[in-house]
C-alpha cells in the first residue's frame, strides 16, 4: 500500500486527509503548531491535528520544518501530499519520497501563487477558479502541473463557500491524480512564468474597504474576506465590520464613503462613479453581527447626526 506523509492545517485540508486515510497508509501528519486563542491564550489544535488524533495518526508539529525534517524522512513515505500546510518545505524532504511531493493548490496555476488564492480570486472579481495538483519545488507554487480542474465563482459565493467547494474538488482530483501518477499516465506540464500572479497572505491593512472604488469592487472585497478576516469600514472614529452587501441600481451625488439611509431599513454607502452599495450584515464594535436594518434602527443614528 502507498505510504503517504500528509502536510496540512486548516479545515480545507481535512476532507483531503480523510480521503487519503481511507485509501492509503498515512505514515504521519504534519501540521502547524497549536495557536494561542483568546484572552486566556488557550492553545488550540488545528483542524488537521484534531482529525489525526481522532484517527490515531502520528502527528508532527515542527516550528520550522525546513530545519526539523529528518524524523519525517525516517518515516520513508512513498509520497508527500501537501494541502494548505502553511510553511515552506525544504528540498531534501520534498525529494525524499519515491514519487516526490505534490501539492493541492486552490487556484488555476500559474494564477494566484501564494497563501491566499481563494481570497484574491474573489476580491479580483474572477468568475471561476479551481484546483491545481502540482509537484512541489523550491519556488513557491511553481512546480509542474499534474492536473487541474475549474469551478465557477457565483455572486452568492464568499470565501467560506469557495473554501468548502474547492476542498472537495481538490480531494476528488487528488485521488484521480495519484491513481494516474502511479500508473504512469500523467505528463507534467510546465507553468508559464509570464502568466504567474501572486496572492500573498492577507494583511491587516488589506481588510479596510476603499469606497473610492466602484460598488462592485467593494462588494467583491467584502465577500472575499467573509468568514475571515472580515472587511471593515471606518465611520467617523469607529470601525464597522461588514459581512454581507449587495450592489443596487440607485445613483447618488454624495462624497465617496458617505453612509446614508435609502429608507428607514436600508443602509447604503456611496461609492465611486455614483454607484451604491447596500450593507446587509454588519458588526459594530462590541456587538455581535446583525442585520443592517437592525443597525439602521439603533446604532447607526449617532453616525448620521452632525
Amino acid at each position: 500500500m502507498l505510504k503517504i506523509l500528509f502536510l496540512g492545517t486548516p479545515n480545507f485540508s481535512v476532507p483531503i486527509l480523510d480521503a487519503l486515510n481511507q485509501k492509503y497508509e498515512i505514515v504521519g501528519v504534519v501540521t502547524q503548531p497549536d495557536k494561542e486563542v483568546g484572552r486566556k491564550k488557550q492553545l488550540v489544535a488545528s483542524p488537521v491535528k484534531k482529525y489525526a488524533l481522532e484517527h490515531n495518526l502520528l502527528v508532527f508539529q515542527p516550528i520550522k520544518i525546513r530545519q526539523d525534517y529528518e524524523n519525517l524522512i525516517a518515516l520513508k513515505p512513498d509520497l508527500i501530499v501537501s494541502a494548505a500546510y502553511g510553511q515552506i518545505v525544504g528540498m531534501k524532504l520534498l525529494n525524499a519520497p519515491k514519487y516526490r511531493s505534490i501539492n493541492v493548490h486552490a487556484s488555476l496555476l500559474p494564477m494566484y501563487r501564494g497563501g491566499a488564492p481563494i481570497h484574491q480570486a474573489i476580491k479580483d472579481g474572477q468568475k471561476e477558479t479551481g484546483i491545481s495538483i502540482i509537484y512541489m519545488e523550491k519556488q513557491m507554487d511553481a512546480g509542474d502541473i499534474l492536473a487541474s480542474r475549474k469551478i465557477p465563482i457565483t455572486d452568492s459565493d464568499n470565501c467560506g463557500t469557495m473554501f468548502e467547494k474547492l476542498s472537495y474538488l481538490g480531494r476528488d482530483l487528488l485521488l484521480e491524480t495519484i491513481e494516474k501518477m502511479l500508473a504512469g499516465e500523467i505528463t507534467p506540464i510546465h507553468q508559464d512564468e509570464a502568466c504567474a500572479t501572486f496572492a500573498y497572505n492577507v494583511q491587516k491593512d488589506d481588510e479596510k474597504l476603499d469606497f473610492t472604488k466602484e460598488a462592485r469592487v467593494v462588494f467583491n472585497h467584502i465577500r472575499a474576506y467573509n468568514p475571515a478576516p472580515i472587511a471593515y469600514m471606518q465611520i467617523k472614529d469607529d470601525i464597522l465590520k461588514v459581512y454581507e452587501s449587495k450592489v443596487i441600481d440607485d445613483t447618488h451625488n454624495l462624497p465617496e464613503g458617505t453612509i446614508f439611509l435609502k429608507d428607514k431599513n436600508h443602509v447604503c454607502v456611496a461609492c465611486a462613479n455614483h454607484t451604491t452599495l447596500e450593507l446587509l450584515v454588519v458588526q459594530p464594535i462590541g456587538k455581535k453581527p446583525m442585520k443592517a436594518s437592525d443597525f439602521a434602527n439603533g446604532g447607526l443614528r449617532k453616525y448620521l447626526t452632525n
